[in-house]
């Protein structure tokens, strides 16, 4: 067992960081030891912020999104695309599309994927309040960007089978060779589905 340098205090904030995905126990306390260092800087405005999202993050109630405002921002933002929803396993998916700047779509997060083994079943899914939305009308696009794993590939065929008594397209995101990708180094699935997927020029 490792011995301990710090005060319980340092010692407890180091063990919390670890827990943080990314960051192991060694990255955990070179962390702590730059927050202690830069208190003033860095120490005293995170525990501001992180308290200030501890008391106002929630859910958003139409899309799952996570924010301080229900309905979200995004949900809000009069200049999005109403007619298109882009489907995702988890907020970070969400996060990491509108990073791309690839679309003004709106959004709806499943929470998850469908995993048997797990015990995640279509009831612990948002799928029936995203049919619910599509159902109101005004959707004319659903476009399905989960994972392509098994999970998230059982989970699309579901989700569009609950959607098939509906007026709505459904799409889904192009699997295959990545921008500045190199033939070389992918995967067999990811060259049989980029073949699959091929267009033209």
């Amino acid at each position: 067992m490792a011995k301990s340098v710090a005060g319980p205090e340092i010692e407890r904030l180091i063990q919390l960081l670890a827990k943080v995905p990314g960051l192991g126990p060694r990255s955990a306390r070179r962390a702590a030891l730059h927050l202690v260092k830069k208190r003033d800087a860095l120490l005293h405005p995170l525990a501001h912020a992180m308290a200030d999202v501890a008391d106002k993050a929630k859910v958003c109630s139409v899309c799952g999104n996570i924010d301080t405002v229900d309905p979200c921002t995004v949900c809000t933002d009069p200049k999005r695309d109403r007619s298109t929803i882009i489907l995702v396993s988890d907020v970070s998916d969400l996060w990491a599309l509108e990073r791309a700047g690839a679309s003004s779509a709106l959004y709806h997060v499943l929470g998850g994927t469908l995993s048997p083994l797990d015990g995640v079943g279509p009831d612990d899914l948002n799928i029936a309040s995203l049919v619910d939305r599509v159902a109101d009308g005004g959707v004319r696009e659903v476009i399905v960007a989960l994972n392509a794993t098994i999970e998230g590939q059982t989970t699309a065929h579901y989700v569009i089978d609950k959607l098939s008594g509906l007026d709505v397209k459904v799409t889904r995101l192009a699997h295959g060779v990545p921008v500045g990708g190199e033939l070389d180094y992918l995967d067999d699935g990811t060259l049989t589905a980029a073949l699959r997927a091929r267009t033209g020029f």
